[in-house]
């Protein structure tokens, strides 16, 4: 009994010295960012905190409107890159013909740098890459799963610039060895296809662990006060999706915004998988009739394929292809029941619709803001 509660003392003083010097780690560093906060005023300390993201996307704001198919075409997107923030081009399930036109459009409308978003599940996803290879557009952004290495190194040779979504710490680690030029860490709050962990979780895995390359956040994020503290996390910038739905610049039917204005952040679900022969992606979504149907796809789809009647490639097809039209009777016609809604968690936090450029400006100031808050609690140390 004696030995035993000897060494719970010490297995107990082991940790508490660890945990102290985690404490006197944070306390230094502490001190070094407070210094920084102290010395610059809110509009500095801003451009100081998003320097490495404007460098690298070569914008004035490093905040980036997520693609979002039906939605992300070459008109939205070169109204966010002429407001000075990044938009990205989605190539979704389009036709190869149409991404082209897409891509020359935009570069007509803009002439900021802009990214395509290919989704590797995607049915068209090889001819969607060599168009853009094709087009040589700055940047291209790979989605839905990650990239083959041969495509990466392809993409860089054309002088385009690569960034993945990781939505693990593991593939956040094998994208940079296979080569990114940075990565979007997104968290499962986001909206469309997500992975499993959340941002939280993330941030603290990854971003406070890599500085090998830019890491930019994305999933949840519709403030300019959580952006200010992305920021101060170590985040290059920020992605948000949802956020710019509500804007007057982004052309979907008015109901398909009457149901985020109306929806709270727990409407917003995810896809259950049903066994693992699709291997699907899950999709966040507000819930509908259309919503809850998805299961009963699947459970279609693997009998299916237990019949031999389909390929493994063609049930995923088939799933793909569900939400791309479901997306599209949303948001070009209005079918909020059976259409797909794809919203973050962050749907509860968006209820107003607003001009593009008050929106960005809003999430600047709310962040300046943030930030001279701060700035009045390290003066307090």
């Amino acid at each position: 009994m004696r030995s035993a509660r000897h060494a719970r003392t010490a297995a107990g003083i082991g940790v508490q010295a660890r945990n102290a010097g985690i404490i006197a780690y944070i306390i230094v560093k502490s001190k070094f960012l407070f210094q920084i906060i102290l010395g610059k005023d809110k509009m500095q300390l801003l451009e100081s905190l998003w320097k490495k993201g404007k460098f690298f996307l070569g914008v004035r704001y490093p905040i980036i409107a997520g693609a979002m198919t039906w939605i992300s075409d070459s008109q939205f997107v070169s109204a966010v890159c002429n407001e000075g923030a990044f938009g990205c081009l989605a190539a979704g399930n389009m036709e190869p013909e149409v991404f082209n036109e897409e891509i020359k459009k935009t570069k007509e409308l803009t002439d900021k740098p802009f990214a395509v978003n290919l989704i590797t599940i995607a049915p068209f996803y090889k001819r969607h890459l060599e168009v853009a290879i094709d087009n040589r557009v700055p940047f291209i952004v790979f989605a839905g799963s990650y990239p083959r290495k041969p495509e990466i190194e392809r993409v860089k040779a054309s002088g385009a610039k690569v960034l993945s979504f990781a939505s693990t710490e593991s593939l956040a680690h094998r994208l940079i060895d296979m080569g990114v030029d940075a990565l979007i860490l997104e968290g499962f709050e986001a909206g469309g296809h997500v992975g499993h962990v959340s941002l939280g979780i993330l941030l603290q895995q990854v971003l406070f662990k890599v500085d090998r390359v830019p890491v930019f956040v994305a999933g949840g994020i519709a403030t300019g006060e959580f952006m200010a503290h992305l920021l101060l996390m170590g985040a290059a910038g920020v992605q948000l999706g949802t956020f710019f739905v509500l804007t007057e610049e982004c052309r979907t039917h008015p109901k398909f915004k009457e149901a985020f204005i109306r929806a709270r952040a727990r409407d917003a679900i995810s896809t259950p998988q049903i066994g693992s022969d699709l291997k699907v992606v899950a999709v966040r979504a507000l819930r509908n009739k259309g919503h809850d149907s998805f299961s009963d796809l699947q459970i279609d789809l693997i009998d299916k394929r237990k019949r031999k009647e389909i390929s493994h490639s063609e049930a995923q097809y088939q799933v793909e292809a569900y939400w791309t039209g479901a997306l599209r009777r949303a948001v070009k016609e209005g079918d909020v029941e059976m259409g797909s809604l794809m919203a973050g968690q962050s749907v509860g936090l968006v209820d107003q619709i607003r001009p593009l450029k008050d929106a960005i400006h809003l999430l600047i100031e709310d962040a300046e803001a943030e930030l001279e808050k701060v700035k009045e609690r390290c003066q307090m140390f």
